[in-house]
């Protein structure tokens, strides 16, 4: 096992598709056997808009929610997102949750499972990667869009995807699992 892999789900809204997808992704991570998987539900931490005085590279969080978060981000030695695409950019929630903690992401590395229309949430993928570049997690280029992906729900809640969309997030997870390895040394330090 190369550690642990927190798979996020990066909306927050009612009725989203978000939690299908990333258990889809999920499963596969977890039977891909690198990595000791968790979904992680950004929903469950209801982290408000930016709420701690401090900044977030001294790590000095009042509230609960940022300790929690912060706790399970720091926990994490690699991260699959699940995001959707909302007006040609990832989730505010997730921004929002990326922008929360600072030292918590350094030096790990993270793919991008992303899913809407036709574009199949590339634009939103591009985005989170930039943003992710920002806080020094290594965004791996071997991402996954999910074009059209309510074709693949079932009864909105169980997803499956085409065989090339299995084949594709393999191959991110094999790319993790190594990223994961090489940047062990940097977390250490």
């Amino acid at each position: 096992m190369t550690g642990k892999l927190n798979v996020i789900i990066g909306s927050t809204r009612p009725g989203r598709a978000g939690p299908a997808v990333a258990e889809w992704a999920f499963r596969q991570a977890k039977s891909h056997g690198t990595f000791e998987a968790e979904l992680v539900d950004l929903a469950e931490f209801n982290l408000p808009l930016l709420d701690e005085p401090k900044h977030p590279r001294l790590r000095q969080y009042e509230h609960g929610h940022t300790k929690r978060w912060s706790e399970s981000v720091g926990a994490a030695d690699a991260f699959l997102f699940v995001t959707p695409e909302y007006d040609y950019f990832t989730s505010a929630a997730l921004v929002n949750a990326i922008q929360y903690l600072s030292v918590e992401w350094a030096y790990k590395p993270a793919a991008v499972v992303s899913y809407g229309g036709v574009s199949g949430g590339l634009r939103a993928a591009q985005e989170l990667r930039q943003l992710l570049g920002n806080v020094n997690v290594m965004a791996i280029p071997q991402t996954v869009p999910l074009p059209f992906f309510s074709k693949f729900l079932s009864e909105g809640k169980d997803f499956s995807p085409e065989p090339a969309s299995f084949e594709g997030l393999k191959l991110a997870l094999d790319e993790l699992s190594k990223w994961s390895g090489a940047l062990k040394p940097l977390r250490a330090s």
